[in-house]
């Protein structure tokens, strides 16, 4: 439960999460003069306005939104993102997971551990529901799965678990309920906590060896371009650490030389990059449908329930929600673990490729099951832990990349704010002479200092 001592704190935090959902200014700092310019909202901040004719198109065909219904949805999922992460931190140990509902995404809900913080929660502008185990215990759990799996006590045929905050449970997902119950057993986790879901899926990488767009890996293997990075002065392109690795070399979709693998990871995770040839450049773009180019503007981490698209060199542009975070499955080749579940759907050749949501990066393509003909479930691998453990500065802008800082520094998330860093939520800087404390994870770009955008920094 929330200490008594932090209740007003949680009150006041709460009260500057209603007027972000509300879509009006509010500030992260006490003591802002009246006078001063008020700091963006959370859908100013992350440029909801933006949004391209290409993926507005492809929401509305797959999540079944007009025009207007699609802008919205934009605008509602930033600012509820933005209002999630200020309870997240004012609940502390009570937090139990946060989602967006409605066919505008209208709606958020907070899940807490201790019933006296529901009417800070409602005063917050969100719906409030009381559960029995916070996400510290849920996300526990899954981590011993986790731990199991790695030690090769998993099967494929369970081959999908993630902690599931609608429900308030860990669920495990197989072919066979049997295999869930000795995978359970092996890793020693409390029954109480899981919920055994059975399921026909048993997802794959999705990546192929027919001919098409996108990138060639040693003249053979088809993935696709997540997203255009620099390193320093170098550029290149993150993908799926499952569609090559370190030494491999590869050609663009037009079979020109391109690029080789600096460093890859799969299983486990399932991230990579490619430095690129003087031939290529880097750009801040995303490949919409018809060809059109969706531009991102940075990496806040998108709600559960939030709207997603993918592009990839296969099926082109898809759109649909993010089911579950930190989700793990097990592919014949082994477990990737912290993925997030999404609706949309994804085809073999796709994987590396890009999901977005609004202007915002979340991740590269990593497998799933069915088709975009019949539907499916796929798997990303979050972009900003790829950034992180590579030192790679996500491209937003037209130019020379520069130097934003040293070849592979990933900066330090708990001391001075810098440009470059990736911030999860909860993490502390200074700036100004002030603390501020992360309440949505994302990599950090001038601009986005933490006085200018309090969708994303909390002072403390």
């Amino acid at each position: 439960m929330l200490q008594r001592v932090t209740r007003s704190a949680c009150a006041a935090a709460a009260a500057t999460a209603a007027l972000l959902v509300a879509g009006l200014s509010g500030s992260a700092s006490a003591g802002t003069a009246a006078s001063d310019p008020a700091p963006p909202t959370a859908a100013e901040a992350l440029h909801t306005t933006a949004a391209p004719p290409a993926l507005l198109r492809a929401m509305q065909r797959d999540l079944g939104l007009d025009r207007r219904q699609a802008r919205q949805r934009l605008a509602n999922e930033a600012e509820a993102g933005a209002a999630a992460g200020w309870l997240r931190a004012a609940l502390g140990a009570d937090w139990a997971g946060a989602w967006v509902h409605g066919r505008e995404s209208g709606a958020l809900t907070v899940a807490t551990a201790d019933a006296r913080d529901v009417p800070a929660i409602e005063a917050g502008g969100a719906e409030a529901v009381v559960v029995r185990h916070p996400l510290s215990v849920l996300d526990a759990a899954k981590a011993r799965l986790d731990r199991a799996a790695a030690a090769h006590r998993g099967s494929t045929d369970a081959p999908v678990w993630y902690v599931d905050v609608r429900t308030n449970s860990l669920v495990v997902q197989a072919v066979r309920p049997a295999a869930a119950r000795s995978f359970l057993a092996a890793a020693g986790v409390d029954r109480s906590l899981v919920r055994v879901e059975k399921s026909a899926e048993r997802p794959r990488p999705l990546y192929d060896l027919r001919g098409g767009e996108a990138y060639y890996i040693d003249g053979s293997t088809r993935c696709s371009i997540g997203f255009p990075v620099t390193r320093g002065t170098q550029q290149g392109f993150a993908s799926a650490g499952h569609c090559g690795r370190a030494g491999s070399t590869t050609a663009g979709y037009n079979q020109v030389s391109q690029g080789t693998f600096q460093a890859s990871v799969f299983p486990g995770n399932d991230m990579s990059w490619v430095a690129v040839n003087s031939s290529w450049t880097a750009t801040p773009y995303v490949k919409g449908a018809s060809g059109q180019n969706v531009q991102v503007t940075g990496s806040a981490q998108a709600t559960v329930g939030a709207s997603v698209c993918r592009s990839g060199s296969t099926s082109g542009w898809h759109c649909g929600t993010v089911q579950q975070l930190n989700t793990s499955v097990t592919y014949q080749e082994g477990t990737v673990s912290g993925v997030t579940r999404t609706t949309v759907c994804a085809e073999p050749g796709d994987s590396g490729g890009s999901y977005i949501s609004g202007s915002q990066a979340q991740g590269v393509t990593s497998g799933g099951s069915g088709d975009c003909t019949s539907g499916g479930t796929t798997f990303f691998q979050p972009i900003n832990p790829l950034l992180q453990t590579y030192g790679l500065t996500l491209r937003t802008t037209t130019g020379d990349p520069g130097d934003p800082g040293d070849p592979g520094d990933p900066g330090d998330p708990q001391g001075t704010w810098a440009a470059g860093t990736v911030y999860q939520a909860g993490d502390l800087v200074t700036y100004g002479g002030a603390t501020y404390r992360c309440i949505q994870g994302h990599q950090a770009q001038t601009g986005w200092e933490p006085p200018n955008v309090p969708a994303l920094w909390q002072r403390v």
